[in-house]
């Protein structure tokens, strides 16, 4: 049957695109390469915002904070249609040395958000977070108490069942292998599971992206740079915020579980992880949590991040092909903006008034 919309890609963006479509009545099927869920949605930490917010453009601040506000009512639509909780939870996140304090503080001024000050020693009252191999200068930390997170696993596995509860088809293992495209017009799509045709055909492969597009890609710049992660499981929480320092973090989950991450290895598509990355991330995360010293590792893993130039995705039709829309490129930031993202991909199918100022979404393209 010949659908509305085709999504291609069943990660974060794909299933949040095609959630808002259906909820407005479109028929929507996603064509997934492997399984939902299971690529770079999976892999990352769930922060709702930058590490450090104030050191990014205004188009991707504008559209996390955007997105970060609809995620309480997006999360709790989930979970009551799902029976999955997300674990949405305003932990904060305390940022360590080095930063620029006067530069975060004005931008936190300018935009209306919370900025404290405080001792990193002083976040937890059973768990020394800093030790005396950190001098006085470097245990002051400011600290986002707006900050929240989300377990990604679960939010992809609640957000699969509300597609599908909502009429959405996934197809699974079903790579994309062709545009069939005649007078700037989408025809249909070649798969490893057949042809498919619809009205409209949104690319949200993310790190795929522009090899599924090929020549039509124009000078799209997507490209997939590794980040490798590492899990511990405590009895409690041993930290009771996010913790950031450089580009390393530490993000505690409601039932004990710690994530360390990330690295950002632009080694194309090898997803491989590697002995050097995880002493390295357990090295650094040592330095700030002592008591990881005595703890195994669970897990060891890696994903494949859709980079796009200084972190902004491209949301929004293609400049030649008339019936061919993009969701992609955000980076390090894909969960964090999923829910705005698919509502401004929405309105631009639509011709729906935007939230706010998409120009800069639509420039990844690389031409005038």
């Amino acid at each position: 049957m010949k659908q509305d919309v085709i999504v291609i890609g069943a990660g974060i963006i794909g299933l949040a695109t095609a959630e808002r479509l259906l909820v407005q009545g479109a028929k929507v099927t996603i064509l997934e390469r492997n399984k939902a869920g299971q690529e770079s949605s999976w892999a990352g930490g769930g922060i709702l915002s930058p590490l450090f917010p104030w050191s990014y453009s205004d188009a991707v601040t504008s559209l996390t904070s955007y997105s970060a506000l609809q995620f309480p009512d997006w999360v709790s639509v989930l979970r009551e249609t799902s029976g999955i909780d997300p674990e949405y939870e305003i932990s904060g996140m305390l940022i360590l040395p080095p930063y620029d304090e006067e530069i975060a503080r004005r931008w936190c001024s300018i935009r209306g958000i919370k900025l404290e000050q405080c001792r990193a020693c002083d976040i937890h009252s059973t768990h020394t977070v800093t030790t005396d191999r950190m001098n006085k200068a470097q245990n002051c930390a400011l600290f986002l108490p707006d900050v929240a997170q989300v377990r990604n696993p679960r939010l992809l596995r609640a957000l699969q069942s509300r597609v599908e509860l909502l009429g959405g088809k996934i197809i699974e293992n079903c790579a994309v292998n062709h545009l069939k495209i005649t007078d700037q017009h989408i025809q249909s799509v070649a798969t490893l599971c057949g042809e498919f045709t619809a009205d409209n055909y949104i690319m949200c492969a993310g790190a795929w992206s522009k090899e599924i597009l090929g020549t039509h890609a124009l000078k799209l710049d997507i490209k997939p740079v590794k980040g490798q992660m590492l899990l511990f499981k405590f009895d409690a929480p041993p930290i009771p915020a996010i913790i950031v320092q450089n580009d390393l973090y530490l993000i505690p989950r409601r039932d004990g579980h710690l994530l360390i991450g990330s690295t950002l290895e632009d080694v194309g598509f090898d997803k491989q992880t590697t002995i050097a990355a995880r002493n390295s991330l357990l090295e650094r995360a040592q330095t700030i949590l002592p008591s990881l010293e005595k703890m195994p590792i669970k897990q060891h893993w890696s994903g494949l991040r859709p980079a796009s130039l200084e972190n902004i995705p491209i949301i929004g039709r293609h400049p030649v092909i008339r019936n061919l829309l993009i969701n992609s490129g955000h980076f390090r930031y894909g969960v964090t903006m999923a829910p705005a993202s698919a509502e401004i991909l929405a309105n631009q199918l639509t011709g729906s008034v935007q939230p706010l100022d998409t120009t800069p979404y639509q420039s990844g393209w690389g031409i005038n």
